[in-house]
This record gives C-alpha cells, sequence and structure tokens, in this order.
C-alpha cells in the first residue's frame, strides 16, 4: 500500500530532485555526489573549543535548495539521503576512533523553529543517519541528551563573536546519566560559523569524565570556506562508500583543554 500511495502521488505531484529540479528521485545521482566527499568543516574564524567537525560536503550549488526544501518546504522524504551524508560524515569519526558505540547527540530546534516546521529535523535526520550507520555495520543510536534550555534571538548578521554570546546558556543536558565510553557526535544539518556546535558540545563535554572520548560533531553540510580541500577517498566501514585515508589529527580530541 505504501508503494501503491507513494506511485500515485507521483502522478499527482510528480517528483522532481530538490537540487537541480530535473524530474526524478528526490535527490539525484548528480546532486547526491555533492554530499559524498566528506571534509572537515572549517569556518572562517572558528569559535574556541569548536568541537573537531566533519562535513558531507559544502553548502552550495545543489546542497543549499536541498536542505532548503527538507527544512523549509516540508520535503521529509529528503531525510533519507540527507541523513546518508550525515551517517559519511559521522563514519569518518568512527574509522578514526573505533570500537566504541556511536551516539549521535542531535542538536535540538528553537521553540520558533518547531511551531514553524512542525517536526524536528535534525532528528529526523539522526534516525535516518543511524539506520545507515547499522546497516553498515556500526554499532550507532541517537540520543536525546539536549534540550533547549533559553531563548535566542534570530542570528542573522551576528558575528561569530555575538552568535555565541546569543547562544551562551541555550543547552541544557537531560537528566539521566550519559554512557561511559560512547563516542558522542552531536549533529546538525549545516555548519556556519560553528557557535552552535561549539556551545552544544560544550555543554556535553561539561558532564563527561576526563577519560571519555572527545565530544565530536558532524554535519550534512559547511559553508564553504575557499581553499578548504574534500577528503580524498579511502577505506569506510562496510557498507559506507567513501571515507579519508589521511588522519586529521585534529579529529582525535577536542582543539582545547577547556
Amino acid at each position: 500500500m505504501g508503494g501503491l500511495g507513494a506511485a500515485l502521488a507521483d502522478l499527482v505531484l510528480p517528483r522532481t530532485c530538490a537540487g537541480c529540479g530535473v524530474p526524478g528521485s528526490a535527490l539525484c545521482r548528480r546532486c547526491t555526489a555533492a554530499l559524498g566527499s566528506p571534509r572537515e568543516a572549517t569556518p572562517r574564524r572558528p569559535p574556541r573549543a569548536m568541537p573537531p567537525t566533519v562535513a558531507a560536503g559544502a553548502y552550495a550549488g545543489p546542497v543549499r535548495p536541498a536542505v532548503a526544501a527538507f527544512k523549509e518546504h516540508g520535503r521529509a522524504e529528503l531525510a533519507g539521503p540527507l541523513g546518508a551524508a550525515l551517517a559519511l560524515a559521522v563514519g569518518v569519526h568512527a574509522v578514526l576512533l573505533p570500537g566504541r558505540p556511536v551516539l549521535l547527540v542531535p542538536v535540538p530546534p528553537s521553540r520558533a523553529a518547531l511551531r514553524a516546521r512542525g517536526r524536528d529535523c535534525v532528528r529526523e535526520l539522526a534516525t535516518a543517519a543511524v539506520a545507515d550507520l547499522r546497516a553498515a555495520g556500526v554499532d550507532a543510536g541517537c540520543a536525546r541528551l539536549l534540550t533547549r534550555a533559553g531563548r535566542v534571538r534570530d542570528s542573522a548578521g551576528l558575528s561569530v563573536a555575538q552568535r555565541r554570546a546569543n547562544l551562551a546558556g541555550t543547552f541544557a543536558v537531560r537528566p539521566g546519566a550519559l554512557p561511559a565510553g560512547a563516542l558522542l557526535v552531536v549533529v546538525d544539518d549545516v555548519v556556519t560559523s560553528g557557535a552552535t556546535l561549539t556551545e552544544a558540545a560544550a555543554v556535553v563535554r561539561a558532564t563527561r569524565r576526563a577519560d571519555d572520548a572527545p565530544v565530536l560533531a558532524a554535519v550534512v553540510a559547511a559553508t564553504p570556506r575557499p581553499g578548504t580541500p574534500a577528503a580524498p577517498p579511502g577505506r569506510f566501514p562496510a557498507g559506507l562508500a567513501r571515507a579519508p585515508t589521511r588522519r586529521l589529527d585534529r579529529l582525535s580530541g577536542p582543539r582545547d583543554s577547556d
């Protein structure tokens, strides 16, 4: 029945690629390829203690309208391909720090965003990413550890320092013990300045023991910075298509000791 319903929906509202608009799948093969080159996300002026962050691709070209279609225009079917991209980014951490269960920690939406969209988009992406990671043999799960603890104003037009100040005190950890030994990866859809990931990771990191695994981050896409190359192809866990072979030193632990 589900397949029949999708076919009937296609007759009434034919699918088009959210990236380039050509008829066919939700995200065509060419646009999907734009999310197949994981790289370290490097904002122009990264906040101090920004967690080591991997992005599946650049927030440019067809990726930008695809993410917007998923978040702002109700194209929930894009959770599949965008979630697979997030799994690719998380998979880099799983390769570089093997032997630990991986827990994805979605950045929670603001109340305004939840009211406007009617759904938690990042959580949807994290759920889809966990399914792909498990299918690839990675011991992965999704942990709703973070909650919004305060209100923030729109960050458009704010500097990095202003964004960080605006987000201070925004997140809190839900009651309950955090799993010891797990690799915690804070996940979001897009990183621009790094302020949101830094604040979220700092709150999680404050609850960890000194000998626990570092708190890392992964996103679907990162705002491109000139001169930042994509990571070269290599080995991923079985079932994942690509991974960097160059060991990224900053992916092995926090950049600062705070």
